[in-house]
């Protein structure tokens, strides 16, 4: 079960009732009514929703990636997790983008938990983002705390702002990349990387 986890957002920021008040002027602008039944309680919902969707302003990937295990025996290989799922909001359209996160990185004496990797996935990706700044992001974090020789960070997303709107594109797909260390300077590294991941 997730841990439910507060919008943190500075002091002056507007106030509850002026959020739901902003989803109450969108409804009546689009033609809607309001005050019907079925939509009453719509603003109440949305801006619930809206804590739920963008929770990562809370969240803190120092403090996600501080524990770390020594204990590694001899291995000297990459660790590497697979289609970790994504789900973000474009920050043009704020329709959602989904897919998948592949992340390597070759440990320098320590490790992290594996679920500490999908849940620093969710720091970013519970923000408004796009692709290309989530994916450094996550690389850059997993570069600074863990220190390893090298990280891997590949994305893959269907954006619904291309799917439903604009384009109508229904089967386009983006792939991002971001390599460090070991990763950026040895070709036949990301070969392999990009070879396990469509394994």
């Amino acid at each position: 079960m997730k841990k439910k986890l507060k919008l943190v957002v500075p002091n002056n920021r507007p106030s509850r009732a002026e959020a739901e008040q902003a989803v109450r002027t969108l409804i009546e602008w689009i033609g809607e009514n309001p005050a019907r039944e079925g939509v009453r309680e719509t603003p109440k919902r949305v801006v619930k929703a809206f804590e739920e969707y963008f929770r990562g302003y809370g969240m803190n990937a120092e403090e996600i990636l501080s524990k770390t295990f020594k204990e590694v025996g001899t291995y000297d290989g990459p660790v590497l997790v697979k289609n970790l799922r994504l789900e973000s909001r474009c920050e043009h359209h704020l329709a959602p983008f989904v897919g998948h996160v592949h992340i390597a990185y070759v440990p320098d004496g320590r490790v992290v938990g594996l679920s500490k990797l999908s849940r620093l996935i969710d720091v970013y990706a519970s923000r408004m983002q796009t692709q290309e700044r989530l994916t450094s992001e996550i690389a850059d974090a997993l570069d600074k705390y863990i220190k390893p020789k090298g990280v891997a960070v590949l994305i893959e997303a269907e954006h619904f702002c291309m799917k439903l709107r604009g384009v109508g594109e229904d089967n386009a797909w983006t792939v991002t990349t971001r390599f460090l260390g070991s990763y950026k300077k040895d070709a036949s590294a990301r070969e392999n990387f990009l070879k396990m991941v469509r394994v």
